[in-house]
């Protein structure tokens, strides 16, 4: 593997962008379509994607509405939705099924709160993983004296560098999540 500065950086952000969408998958005791974003629909012999069949849309702060558009699907979303282990029990209404979001209680914001941290140190580690790739091509180049001592030192300094500022970003994500799930 070359030393591709533009890729490292992408690889990180990557495992950035990766944070958010489980995060966005945490339930806060807010309402948010993404909430159902984990949920896969048992559906005509494969698992599907809620939002394939059919439109989730939030119309109070305690409330999510999935419009299926396939009548004969709705038991099968309903079931997901209640197998999914979000903790939410959905109501059918014709082709229209109705999603309280509950309060949480302490015990699940607490619940919560540990596996946002999961979440966060698994992007640590792949972030970690990404900077270890990067010092090991610039070793190899520095060997094969394709660059100089200087210069490997420069590009590990800018490799530790964009690793830091992950990590920092990851770090605040967790924070703000945690702040989230704790808030009354």
């Amino acid at each position: 593997m070359a030393y591709d500065k533009s890729e490292i950086k992408r690889r990180m952000d990557g495992a950035v962008d990766v944070l958010v969408k489980e995060f966005s998958g945490l339930r806060t005791g807010r309402a948010s379509a993404s909430l159902l974003d984990p949920v896969t629909v048992e559906l005509y012999g494969s698992r599907m994607p809620i939002n394939q069949v059919g439109a989730i849309n939030v119309p109070e702060p305690r409330l999510l509405i999935v419009q299926v558009w396939d009548t004969g699907a709705v038991k099968s979303v309903e079931k997901a939705i209640r197998d999914a282990g979000l903790g939410l029990n959905p109501q059918t209404d014709g082709s229209t099924i109705r999603v309280p979001v509950p309060d949480l209680n302490e015990e699940r914001r607490t619940e919560l709160g540990k596996i946002a941290g999961k979440y966060a140190e698994a992007a640590r580690v792949s972030v970690r993983n990404i900077r270890r790739d990067g010092m090991e091509a610039l070793k190899k180049m520095e060997k094969d004296h394709e660059i100089s001592k200087d210069e490997h030192k420069r590009l590990s300094d800018e490799v530790q560098k964009m690793t830091d500022e992950a990590v920092k970003k990851i770090d605040t994500m967790l924070a703000d999540k945690e702040k989230d799930i704790m808030k009354v």
